[in-house]
C-alpha cells in the first residue's frame, strides 16, 4: 500500500527535527518505490555568491530517501542513514528543486536508494546521490 501525499507531509511533520521542517519540504508524489519532494527556493538556504547550498541538497536528500523508503514499506519506521554519497553538478539559484529519490534494492535490514535532485524546469540534474540506509 503506498502512502498518500498527505500522509507522507504527516510523517515530515511528525518524524523529522525542526531544521529539517524549516527547509519547507513538501512531498509532490509517492509510488510503491519513489518519492518526489519539492525543496522551495529560499535566500536563507543560499550560501555566498547566492547558489543553494550543498548541505541543504544533502539533506533534502537524506530526507526524500526517508519518504521513499516509508512509501515502499507501507509506512513509516524507525531507519537509519548508513551511507550518502552527493555529487554536485550545477549551481540552483532562484529556482525550487524536485528531488526524486528511488528505492534500487529494499531488503528486510537494509535499503539502497537512488536520488535525482533537479531544478525546476531543467532537464539535467544539479546533483546526484546514493544512499544506504538500515531498517529495524
Amino acid at each position: 500500500m503506498t502512502l498518500t501525499t498527505a500522509e507522507a507531509d504527516k510523517i515530515l511533520a511528525d518524524h523529522f527535527a525542526p531544521w529539517v521542517r524549516a527547509l519547507g519540504l513538501s512531498v509532490t508524489d509517492t509510488g510503491e518505490q519513489h518519492a518526489v519532494l519539492r525543496l522551495p527556493w529560499s535566500d536563507q538556504l543560499a550560501r555566498e555568491g547566492g547558489a543553494l547550498s550543498g548541505q541543504v541538497l544533502m539533506a533534502a536528500a537524506d530526507t526524500a530517501c526517508v519518504i521513499a523508503l516509508s512509501a515502499a514499506r507501507g509506512g513509516f519506521g524507525p531507519m537509519t542513514t548508513v551511507q550518502q554519497s552527493t555529487s554536485f553538478q550545477r549551481a540552483v539559484t532562484e529556482r525550487d528543486v524536485l528531488v526524486h529519490a528511488r528505492v534500487t534494492r529494499l531488503g528486510r535490514r537494509i535499503a539502497f536508494l537512488d536520488i535525482t535532485l533537479t531544478a525546476e524546469g531543467e532537464q539535467d540534474p544539479a546533483a546526484h546521490a546514493t544512499a544506504v540506509y538500515a531498517l529495524a
